[in-house]
């Protein structure tokens, strides 16, 4: 435990933006987790419409520096090259 001052009110403040990251990234996960459950079930139009939902999600996540700006680039990539091959595969 940390005797000095500033070092105390710092802790404080990074257990809360470790909870406040914590939040954001557990939403980020159920969002990118709709797509994959509706890709498995066959069900592409309710899949891209996860996907919409979960691209807006990715972007606040890397705005707010839970995610890295790369990181969430290529989380939104792979999940629109696995809706569009499924959107293909109906074709």
């Amino acid at each position: 435990m940390a005797n000095i001052k500033s070092q105390i009110k710092r802790n404080r403040t990074n257990e809360a933006a470790r909870n406040r990251n914590r939040s954001v990234r557990s939403a980020l996960r159920t969002y990118i987790k709709r797509v994959h459950l509706a890709l498995d079930a066959g069900d592409v139009d309710e899949a891209e419409v996860a996907l919409r939902r979960a691209g807006k999600e990715i972007d606040k996540a890397a705005s707010k520096g839970v995610l890295h700006d790369n990181s969430a680039a290529n989380h939104k990539s792979r999940l629109a090259k696995r809706v569009a091959a499924a959107r293909a595969h109906l074709l």
